[in-house]
């Protein structure tokens, strides 16, 4: 380097080798956005999730398939990865024991099934993923149905696309005709009850309508759900409770959410069970959604104006006009009371 002197016009020259410059490769190196192409990455469904560790399904279906155990690479790690999941892996994925794998990204998903803590809560908590049924498991009694609670798991399901199914239990010990009335106009929804003399449940109906399908399965603690899965998959061996006589509240069992194996002789599909919950929170649901959980009262819809809120104090509804005329059946006035307790929770939100 050079520089030229002002007063005499001499060029003084300068020397740079003497510079010492502090080295820091990783401050000086190239940034990139570049990754690994992971061209060897085999896809496989995610089963289980434990304490950041991944339970996954490799070469299913095949001679070769086996258990994994993985983890999640640095990148995903503010992606939800859920039991579900297709998951791309890479790495050691023989499942033999001391050995890890690692996840480097998720298939796009059919469907998601998620939940918040209450209904004004927008932070939702991503259940299951790519799930095209949802089972729900109500108790005849012992604990009490709950037909709000069952209107909100098939707000879910419709939410996120699945068909809903109904599993009544302990019809051993009481009648569910009555509670049934409140779902006999919903079309789309199959519903299975055990037998009143025997109290046995049609595993076989059941079953059937689970082969081909990802089937994730909900309900109220104590129901009975974790009991039917055992029966389902006996190899399950899902932890299953009572419930407290004095308070009328099952014991969570079933701490984890984990997707199991049905076989029917050649016949299979995937039983996703879930832990037991006493509520079940919509704060990411679409307001327009709720009203697709109630067909008989969504046709009845369609004669209100534009516009209509469907709340009690709606001007012109139409929903207690056919009410009043009789046109919904003898539990009519209670179903549209459940929507309208649903739909004034998101007015207010």
């Amino acid at each position: 380097m050079s520089w030229l002197d002002d007063d005499d016009d001499d060029v003084l020259e300068f020397d740079e080798s003497s510079i010492r410059v502090r080295p820091n490769p990783k401050a000086n190196r190239p940034r990139t956005k570049r990754r690994p192409a992971h061209a060897d990455a085999q896809i496989a469904r995610v089963l289980g999730v434990d304490r950041g560790r991944y339970t996954v399904l490799a070469d299913e279906g095949g001679v070769d398939e086996r258990l994994v155990l993985a983890t999640r690479a640095r990148e995903l790690r503010k992606m939800p990865i859920v039991t579900g999941d297709r998951a791309r892996v890479v790495g050691d994925r023989s499942g033999d024991a001391g050995t890890l794998s690692r996840i480097i990204g998720i298939e796009e998903r059919t469907s998601l099934l998620r939940r918040s803590a209450d209904d004004t809560d927008q932070v939702e908590r991503v259940i299951v993923a790519n799930a095209d049924q949802m089972l729900v498991v109500v108790a005849a009694a012992d604990p009490e149905p709950r037909a709000r609670l069952v209107d909100r798991y098939l707000i879910a399901a419709l939410d996120a696309g699945m068909r809903p199914l109904l599993v009544v239990t302990k019809t051993d010990i009481a009648d569910p005709t009555a509670f049934l009335r409140h779902f006999e106009a919903l079309d789309d929804l199959q519903i299975f009850t055990s037998g009143m003399s025997t109290g046995g449940m049609p595993l076989e109906a059941i079953g059937e309508a689970l082969v081909g399908h990802s089937t994730v399965f909900v309900g109220h603690s104590g129901v009975g759900k974790s009991t039917l899965v055992n029966a389902l998959v006996p190899d399950a061996h899902r932890a299953t409770g009572h419930v407290n006589q004095v308070t009328g509240r099952g014991r969570h069992t079933s701490s984890s959410t984990v997707s199991l194996r049905y076989q029917s002789a050649d016949k299979t599909g995937w039983v996703i069970d879930t832990p037991g919950v006493r509520s079940f929170g919509l704060g990411h649901v679409k307001t327009a959604n709720i009203l697709r959980a109630f067909t008989d009262l969504a046709e009845i819809a369609l004669e209100c104006p534009r516009g209509c809120t469907h709340l009690a104090t709606a001007p012109d509804c139409a929903l207690p006009v056919a009410v009043a005329e009789g046109r919904l059946g003898d539990r009519g006035a209670e179903r549209l009371d459940s929507l309208q307790r649903l739909l004034a929770t998101f007015a207010e939100k």
